[in-house]
């Protein structure tokens, strides 16, 4: 269902939706060309208001799929940014993580630092009674599937990562092929990337987005550990069901396409996704990018095992 509908007014897409719940309202921050762009509600379910740019740099663009934690009182955005002063990686990417800090929700978020070199996006930051760790995704061009794959890091403060990451999930399947023959023939490019960590019960979970949102298989799964280990870098994480199988938690079905990249919210015991997706009618008038807008659905979490539950015109 959709959750935040666009208006000609200031319809610049809502991909990569991150949804933050603070002292009883309702925030969803979205990637933007040119900043990064949010949203507030009173409800989870209606009356999203549009807010504007929350984060922005001169001389800077693709601010990317971001991420908020409010800790001791700060709001803290985790967030791609195009950079030039730095070299890009083997794939001429220059996308690197940064972080921004505000006193509230809607900011504005200043004093941003870089603090992982490129390729860096897509971060998930979380805490729990071992501390901060901060999930994103990297490029690899090693291996037999080369590709962006989710690592998972300490943090020694909310601006600084220890440096010793661990890779957590990695492109197994033909589905997570982003482009076939990227970088040179016979050479396929794999892309696993838009990492949700949570814990429900006596499993822990790590979602992700895999292939690209222009595909037709471009998917939402799962990997999962069932343990009491609370340092995020010490979890061996399995693919759902395995890492040869194909089953999406979300894919396309008859009434929207492009589904991936989400963040999740408990709201009375329900978890639900919030997550980018693109009607079929809706492609036809605007690019890919901008088509895609924030859709929510309810996801069940039993004893290792996620399901969606998505409907076109209600939760």
């Amino acid at each position: 269902m959709h959750l935040i509908k666009p208006t000609k007014h200031h319809y610049q897409g809502q991909a990569d939706p991150y949804i933050l719940k603070s002292n009883g309202k309702y925030y969803i921050y979205v990637t933007g060309h040119d900043a990064v762009y949010a949203y507030q509600s009173n409800e989870l379910f209606d009356g999203w208001e549009y807010c504007g740019k929350v984060l922005t740099m001169p001389h800077h663009k693709a601010f990317w799929a971001p991420c908020v934690i409010e800790l001791d009182g700060k709001f803290y955005m985790y967030n791609s940014i195009e950079i030039y002063d730095d070299e890009p990686d083997k794939g001429g990417h220059r996308g690197a993580m940064h972080v921004s800090v505000a006193d509230n929700p809607l900011g504005p978020f200043t004093n941003t630092r870089r603090i992982l070199h490129p390729f860096s996006i897509d971060a998930h930051v979380v805490k729990n009674e071992s501390g901060l760790f901060i999930f994103y995704s990297s490029n690899r061009f090693d291996g037999e599937r080369i590709g962006t794959c989710v690592y998972v890091d300490r943090m020694l403060d909310p601006y600084t990562p220890e440096g010793k990451p661990v890779l957590v999930i990695e492109p197994t399947l033909d589905e997570d092929i982003y482009r076939e023959n990227r970088y040179k023939k016979g050479q396929h490019w794999h892309t696993i990337e838009g990492a949700f960590y949570f814990r429900e019960g006596d499993w822990q979970y790590v979602m992700y987005s895999g292939n690209c949102y222009e595909k037709p298989t471009y998917y939402i799964g799962y990997a999962r550990a069932k343990t009491d280990e609370t340092d995020l870098t010490k979890i061996k994480f399995e693919k759902y069901p395995d890492d040869k199988t194909y089953m999406p938690v979300l894919k396309a079905n008859e009434f929207e396409e492009g589904t991936g990249h989400h963040s999740m919210i408990k709201e009375d015991g329900q978890w639900y996704a919030v997550y980018h997706a693109r009607d079929y009618d809706r492609k036809k008038l605007l690019s890919a990018f901008d088509a895609r807008n924030a859709r929510i659905c309810k996801l069940n979490v039993n004893d290792g095992i996620i399901t969606a539950e998505r409907y076109e015109n209600h939760i």
